[in-house]
């Protein structure tokens, strides 16, 4: 219930930022409009200390899986593609639906529906050669840099949040 709940409160705050809206997902696209940016790490932001708040307490856990270099390359042209074709990613596209945009609707949920359904197909195919190139052990960063949590924490705050102080000074 919890998930559901956040999920709900991040589109409400997706659509109520504008990264639901095809112009400003291109503007950010062609870097003239830096809102989905500043609202992602927004997120981010609150996020990180909001979820290693439930963690601390036991609401939450978190599984470190292994990665591969395969993987990420083939997922993210996969994602590059379709977000530069359709101007929406996956968790903008669902909130333009809500809001009632049309070519999210046709385009973008049948697009989701096909792209997952051909992916289930060619998995076993391409799961012990292609996604599985290059592995990557399942470490957190603060386990690979050796630090404390909170210190990495703290460290990545301050990061993201003199970004956005940059990125309002410079006007973007």
């Amino acid at each position: 219930m919890l998930g559901l709940l956040f999920s709900i409160m991040f589109g409400f705050f997706l659509q109520k930022g504008g990264a639901t809206d095809y112009h400003v997902i291109t503007g950010q696209m062609l870097l003239t409009d830096f809102t989905v940016l500043k609202l992602m790490l927004s997120a981010v932001i609150v996020g990180m200390i909001g979820f290693h708040l439930l963690k601390h307490f036991g609401y939450v856990q978190s599984h470190a899986a292994e990665g591969s270099i395969g993987s990420n390359v083939i997922g993210g042209l996969i994602f590059g593609v379709g977000f530069a074709l359709l101007g929406y990613c996956p968790g903008t596209v669902a909130g333009a639906v809500g809001k009632g945009a049309f070519d999210a609707l046709f385009s973008g949920m049948i697009g989701l529906l096909i792209g997952a359904g051909f992916f289930a197909e060619i998995y076993p195919q391409v799961k012990t050669c292609v996604l599985a190139w290059g592995k990557l052990p399942a470490v957190t960063v603060p386990e690979f840099l050796n630090l404390n949590l909170w210190i990495v924490i703290i460290l990545m705050e301050a990061f993201m949040i003199g970004f956005l102080v940059l990125l309002e000074y410079f006007g973007l």
